[in-house]
């Protein structure tokens, strides 16, 4: 099973790859967004800036969004998830747009929320506790979309989204301890067969 890695210029790629690189499964890094779409399933790595995720996402958005439409496996992390949606506050640029709602700085005293935090429900293969690194949230318009939440200072967000075989976290699940690797292998292996 051929795993790719989305590239758009931003860190932590080399313990996904790791922590996605279960038996069975050959992780790839791929720049190209057009070219990443041609795998048997899709990450979006959760670090970096809308703006310039954006900006690298742009030229293969079309080819992305109409894969994801068509049934392919993809998995965004953080700012990953963050580019489901069409827009952030955070920057210009454009998003895939697959999910309509606004991407909001955190309504919180302590911005960013770096951390451990609870994920409500956990439903599996989600962990009862993820590792969180973020000033940006998700606020789908379609609540059915939200599968889990999390709650920072007072301000509650959505912590997991679902969208046909598109699955996004707010968390960073490649820091969450054994539970997150889980997490990603389970999402990986349920495309396997």
């Amino acid at each position: 099973m051929k795993v790719t890695l989305f590239d758009y210029g931003a860190g932590n790629l080399h313990s996904l790859a790791k922590a996605l690189g279960g038996p069975g499964a050959t992780v790839v890094i791929e720049a190209d967004p057009v070219r990443a779409t041609q795998t048997d399933v899709l990450v979006l790595p959760g670090v970096g800036a809308f703006a310039a995720a954006a900006q690298r996402l742009a030229p293969g958005r079309k080819a992305i969004r109409d894969a994801l439409e068509s049934g392919l496996p993809c998995l965004g992390i953080c700012l990953g998830m963050q580019l489901f949606f069409e827009a952030s506050e955070e920057g210009p640029g454009e998003g895939l747009g697959i999910l309509e709602g606004p991407v909001t700085k955190l309504k919180a005293r302590r911005v960013p929320q770096m951390g451990w935090n609870r994920v409500d429900p956990h439903p599996a293969p989600l962990p009862p506790i993820a590792y969180y690194a973020n000033s940006y949230v998700c606020r789908p318009e379609d609540p059915d979309c939200i599968t889990a939440w999390s709650i920072h200072e007072d301000d509650r967000f959505a912590a997991a989204v679902r969208y046909k075989n598109v699955v996004g976290v707010q968390f960073h699940p490649e820091k969450s301890s054994a539970a997150g690797v889980q997490f990603l292998r389970t999402f990986v292996s349920r495309f396997s067969e």
